[in-house]
């Protein structure tokens, strides 16, 4: 797991520094050029596929945690579910927020 976190950081540091470098290079050139657009969607696609991963495995463990914990004391069902579906919702905020990101990027092209 911790060489995946670090192979995932490395990725997002590199298409994050890879995205800031083409943008830099729009003023200089006037408009955007073949390359700067291919940036730009492989940012927008990595952003998108990055988000959906980590979010799945974030409701993954939530709800294997609280299933966890719902099977181990059934008489606190209802104080473990509220608290795991507005997590839930909340993860699945982020995942929203990157698919925003991702469409704004490719407008940009």
């Amino acid at each position: 797991m911790k060489k995946f976190l670090t192979v995932s950081m490395f990725l997002t540091v590199f298409v994050v520094a890879g995205f800031g470098i083409a943008m830099a290079a729009e003023g200089a050139a006037g408009g955007l050029e073949a390359s700067v657009k291919q940036m730009a969607a492989l940012a927008a696609g990595l952003a998108i596929g990055i988000a959906a991963f980590g979010g799945a495995i974030g409701q993954g463990l939530a709800s294997a945690s609280a299933l966890n914990g719902i099977s181990r004391n059934p008489g606190a069902a209802g104080k473990i579910l509220t608290p795991m579906i507005l997590g839930l919702a909340l993860i699945e905020s982020l995942v929203i927020y990157a698919f925003v990101i991702a469409i704004l990027l490719y407008v940009k092209l």
